[in-house]
């Protein structure tokens, strides 16, 4: 068992098998020693969850959850493009945040996608980011990353 994948069973998770893309794109794309992953949606074990709009029917832990999942999501095609996780480091994460008007704190609930990718990847998880309020996203959920991964 690689390093990284006993860190995910310490923390209680499993990667899910990657979705599927849901339009004319592909998951990821690999070029140089850079992994572009496409924005993850927080899909689940059962299904789509935490659809909502922060700020109107979605709070703050709600938002980072679903940000955690996506993180989750965002891993499980990174493993699946790159084979391992202990060869990978995170360039960078982009949030989009379904967000009320007068929402602003897209980045407390993108740490919830930050702060799992740290834990997982501990020193190579550090990234920069941002976090975005967008006024919709597909499928009506409160959270979607996308990512940019380096592959040793």
């Amino acid at each position: 068992m690689s390093q990284t994948e006993q860190r995910l069973a310490e923390l209680g998770i499993t990667l899910p098998t990657p979705s599927k893309p849901a339009a004319n794109y592909i998951p990821a794309v690999k070029t140089g020693n850079l992994l572009f992953v496409s924005g993850q949606i927080p899909m689940g074990p059962n299904g789509l969850e935490y659809v909502g709009q922060l700020g109107a029917d979605t709070d703050i832990d709600t938002g980072r959850a679903a940000a955690r999942l996506c993180a989750i999501n965002l891993l499980a095609q990174v493993k699946a493009h790159a084979g391992d996780l202990d060869g990978v480091r995170c360039v960078k994460l982009t949030g989009f945040v379904n967000s009320a008007s007068g929402f602003g704190d897209q980045p407390k609930v993108v740490n919830g996608a930050s702060d799992l990718i740290v834990e997982v990847l501990g020193e190579r998880g550090r990234h920069s980011r941002s976090a975005v309020g967008v006024a919709g996203l597909p499928f009506g959920v409160a959270v979607e990353v996308e990512g940019i991964f380096e592959i040793a």
